[in-house]
């Protein structure tokens, strides 16, 4: 296998398909494709590649152009066929020799040929290569922000649940379960700090049935006798947390009711799921 590598890496097979080479490298290289699959397969994919450069890259002669060639041609084939056989001489008995000598045909370097068609070979596996590490680098890409994503929905998380303990440690903080008024299996846990002037709704222990997309449940807190609007919230699945509603400093009770979207200005009386006091 690293015969057959390094035989496509010389650059023959770029000389093939240019048809730049001799007969003798011409059988040569196709029988090295009949016996190999791996130089039949190389040799396809240089013949589509300068397929494809040839397309690329092609251009159409000027009419001009066209016209003037073809009439250099028609030209030289009159004027050969006017062409007359140079006379012969014969051979006299002074013959005298010609002081003439015949220079051979210089033979053909194949250096700077072979070395073109291995510096094509390299540059085609070069731009392979480049283009699979590139894939490589998008497909990492990829993986690494969706890592970043995944960590930070997991420091969002964490943090969260950092916060919610944080009401459970805190001593500011007054537990108080409202009771069902019409169901006693509904149930809400409220974390209220006059301190600091925050109301948690526990969302994860809540038993409320869950509300439509036409109505919210509203928390309500009852300061003086007076409700006083704490905010709206939905009783979900994928109610899991605890839920800040708006802040107080004073309340003798906390109240929910189930109000159309978005809330109302004073509360549903007969709406009232739960209630609890102090």
């Amino acid at each position: 296998m690293e015969d057959i590598k390094a035989y496509i890496e010389t650059g023959i097979l770029e000389l093939y398909v240019l048809g730049d080479i001799t007969p003798d490298e011409k059988l040569q290289v196709e029988a090295m494709a009949l016996k190999h699959p791996a130089v039949k397969a190389e040799l396809d994919a240089i013949e589509l590649s300068m397929e494809l450069y040839a397309k690329e890259n092609a251009v159409d002669p000027s009419e001009n152009l066209r016209g003037r060639i073809l009439g250099s041609v028609l030209t030289n084939l009159g004027d050969d066929r006017n062409f007359t056989a140079a006379p012969h001489h014969e051979e006299s008995d002074s013959y005298e020799e010609d002081n003439i000598v015949l220079l051979s045909k210089p033979s053909g370097n194949n250096f700077y040929k072979y070395a073109f068609a291995a510096s094509l070979a390299l540059l085609i596996a070069s731009t392979i290569a480049l283009v699979s590490v590139y894939s490589r680098l998008q497909q990492s890409n990829g993986q690494l922000i969706a890592l970043q994503l995944q960590n930070q929905h997991f420091t969002n998380r964490v943090n969260l649940m950092d916060k919610e303990l944080s009401v459970f440690r805190d001593p500011s903080f007054k537990l108080l379960k409202l009771q069902g008024t019409k169901n006693p299996d509904m149930a809400v846990m409220v974390a209220f700090s006059p301190a600091k002037k925050k109301v948690m709704i526990d969302m994860r222990n809540m038993k409320l049935p869950h509300n439509d997309k036409d109505h919210q449940y509203q928390l309500w807190a009852l300061v003086g006798g007076k409700p006083v609007d704490l905010g709206v919230f939905d009783a979900t699945a994928d109610s899991t947390h605890m839920k800040e509603m708006k802040s107080i400093a004073l309340a003798d009770a906390f109240a929910v009711t189930l109000e159309p979207k978005g809330g109302s200005v004073n509360p549903t009386m007969d709406q009232m799921m739960v209630l609890g006091k102090f």
